[in-house]
């Protein structure tokens, strides 16, 4: 008997454990579920592929070709023989290969280098995002489920006051309309306490959302441990963007100029090849030639080509030169605002001993029928007011701290 009370008990303990969650896990959830980053990710993938089909279009490209041709000559009339040969057969296999430097193939290697790398940025972008967005709406739920721990904590020693002021009340120490008053004070923290757990709830359901988790249950939170990351060669991640898209240009110019250098193939096809019209089983043969092509001419398309990738080099190094003092100053206003909630952390903590001391007097006073209850219930309503800011601020610090760490951290 004892065995299966103490086997109920446990499994109802790990039952109860794995109800908590901490951040990481939705953050996990989050990135399993995102279409988004499957579909960068799937990019990623194609333009591997298409790096390696340009690669195989410089390998020898063999085709095979049939063809097979009847001209008939009908009352004198007809093509004429000496073009058509009346009739013929052809059944080759063609040979292609281009002979280019290999510059060429190194810069339209690049391009395709280029295109994932900007893939891969854009995609540890995407994951920065939604990871701030999850942390985001994990603090601000966490931070609810800190208040409705104090608020039910709130509410249980009122309840126990509560109990003595009646007593006290019946013996005539105070007045029925005392009593009241403070009754109608639990009643209201009662109410504020079942607010905050409607509003756990639907924090709580926006985080599944976000994170794509199906799990519906009303689950703990492990409130946050979030610390400022060191700064990581200044928000790399993001100047990266500016790099990636001036090598591009950069190699398209590249690429420009290969297109005005002379290019050679060389051409050959094997099979057989026959009219008919002499000892037709000896037509097997192989063939060779070179293609040479140069560019002349083509109206300075080339010169306004490079200057159009000109002025879009300068295009990024303003919007680079714009995004660095933006972010600066970004960076700024958030360290701002991270002492601020620092200093009303200290101010509050002040108030809050004060409070606190003023609350202790007054239960002394309650118990010996000495408090004035109106003085109570202010300096009681004083004292949440003190915790919801607290509580308020903690939870704008976090974010604060969340917002710095998505632009000085790389991860």
């Amino acid at each position: 008997m004892k065995f299966k009370i103490f086997f109920i008990l446990f499994l109802f303990c790990v039952k109860s454990f794995s109800q908590e969650k901490d951040l990481h896990y939705f953050i996990e959830k989050a990135q399993k579920n995102s279409p988004l980053l499957n579909d960068y990710q799937n990019q990623i993938k194609s333009a591997t592929i298409d790096s390696l089909v340009n690669r195989a279009t410089y390998k020898p490209q063999l085709s095979g070709n049939l063809n097979a041709s009847y001209s008939p000559i009908i009352n004198g009339y007809g093509y004429d023989t000496a073009l058509t040969n009346g009739q013929a057969v052809s059944a080759l296999v063609g040979f292609n290969q281009k002979i280019i430097g290999k510059n060429r193939i190194s810069s339209q290697g690049e391009s395709f280098r280029l295109i994932k790398d900007a893939l891969v940025l854009n995609r540890k972008i995407a994951i920065k995002d939604l990871n701030k967005a999850i942390t985001a709406q994990y603090i601000t739920a966490s931070g609810t489920a800190v208040q409705i721990k104090y608020y039910e904590k709130l509410t249980s020693l009122l309840k126990e006051e509560e109990v003595i002021l009646k007593k006290l009340t019946q013996h005539s120490i105070y007045k029925q309309t005392d009593y009241l008053i403070f009754n109608a004070t639990v009643k209201q923290q009662e109410l504020t306490a079942l607010q905050l757990k409607q509003q756990y709830q639907n924090d709580l359901a926006l985080l599944n959302y976000l994170s794509g988790e199906t799990d519906t249950n009303l689950v703990n939170l492990k409130f946050p441990d979030i610390t400022i990351h060191p700064l990581e060669n200044k928000g790399d991640i993001f100047f990266q963007q500016f790099k990636t898209d001036s090598l591009k240009v950069q190699n398209a110019n590249t690429l420009i100029d290969n297109n005005y250098k002379p290019s050679l193939s060389l051409l050959g096809d094997a099979g057989y090849n026959s009219s008919f019209a002499y000892q037709a089983y000896k037509n097997f043969g192989v063939g060779v030639g070179l293609g040479l092509t140069i560019p002349i001419y083509d109206g300075n398309q080339r010169n306004l080509q490079h200057q159009k990738n000109e002025a879009a080099l300068e295009t990024i190094e303003g919007y680079k030169t714009n995004f660095e003092r933006q972010y600066t100053q970004q960076l700024f206003m958030l360290n701002q605002k991270l002492n601020q909630t620092i200093e009303t952390a200290n101010a509050l903590h002040s108030q809050l001993l004060v409070a606190e001391a003023l609350i202790e007097a007054n239960k002394k006073l309650l118990l010996t029928g000495d408090a004035q209850i109106t003085e109570y219930i202010i300096a009681l309503s004083n004292l949440i007011s003190i915790q919801d800011g607290i509580a308020q601020n903690n939870v704008s610090k976090l974010q604060v701290i969340n917002e710095i760490n998505y632009w000085k951290s790389n991860e």
